[in-house]
């Protein structure tokens, strides 16, 4: 890693999409927090790529294992769970590939991330495991330009400052996903959002639509509509996470009634 002085001091940088911050965790020699315009992305710890101090990265992380233990990709993979190929949407510090590279060593990973500055920062300073191919580009433009079936499980955490892309939240973003997974493959998405969870109740529709089996994990306060947060939705091979204190795993006939009639989102005419 290099060094910039002070290993207590923030790392302020400027990159493409305005001013990233790596932040140290004082109890944590190892430890960053990566901030783009004040806006947390990412935590990690180097020296334990298990910690997870973000509730929705815990949450992709027990959606992860329970996708392996139930068998993973029926083609693809390994009998037992192990996936072959992962491709991620928005790289942030790397903290899900990370996870990944510690349980299943050897995975092939390609992380997709849009702002080249950002990417050089955490190559420099946050060395990515081996495995793990960093692409500087567009989420939707990589990912409909995959080979079909080409992935065990596609990750999507993409956002501009606190708000998910248009790009990656339509029905041709979500049939895009379908197509470049294989069979028994697995779709994590991180979505925000406020009261009343409009915008999460017609992502959700747009991914049915796409793929038919469907799920959404998060806490459960969010998903009643009582506070703004996030949600993982997964769709796919969906397999039954097991929940903490005070979350929901809304699976088949609770997840049309929380879609309440919802139509998929369509992208604009070209």
């Amino acid at each position: 890693m290099a060094t910039h002085g002070n290993r207590r001091a923030p790392l302020v940088v400027e990159v493409a999409s305005g001013q990233a911050e790596l932040r140290p965790d004082r109890a944590r020699p190892q430890g960053w927090t990566l901030l783009v315009n004040g806006v947390p992305q990412s935590y990690v710890d180097l020296a334990d790529p298990e910690r997870l101090e973000f509730g929705y990265v815990r949450q992709i992380g027990r959606a992860l294992r329970a996708w392996s233990a139930s068998g993973g990709t029926a083609s693809g993979g390994t009998a037992s769970g192990v996936p072959d190929r992962i491709l991620h949407l928005g790289g942030g510090a790397l903290t899900v590939p990370r996870l990944a590279a510690r349980w299943w060593p050897g995975v092939a990973q390609k992380v997709v991330e849009l702002d080249p500055l950002l990417v050089d920062l955490v190559r420099r300073e946050l060395p990515p495991p081996g495995g793990v191919e960093i692409e500087v580009g567009d989420a939707r433009v990589v990912l409909e330009a995959e080979d079909p079936r080409g992935y065990d499980v596609i990750v999507a955490d993409v956002f501009d400052g606190a708000a998910t892309p248009v790009s990656v939240a339509t029905l041709g973003f979500a049939s895009a996903a379908a197509r470049a997974l294989r069979p028994g493959g697995l779709l994590i998405m991180n979505v925000t959002d406020v009261p009343p969870l409009a915008w999460t109740r017609i992502q959700v529709a747009t991914v049915r639509a796409a793929f038919g089996q469907a799920g959404l994990l998060g806490p459960a306060a969010v998903l009643r509509g009582r506070r703004a947060g996030n949600v993982v939705l997964l769709a796919g091979a969906v397999p039954r996470v097991p929940t903490e204190r005070d979350e929901r795993l809304l699976r088949a006939g609770e997840l049309v009634v929380f879609s309440g009639g919802a139509r998929p989102r369509l992208d604009a005419p070209r």
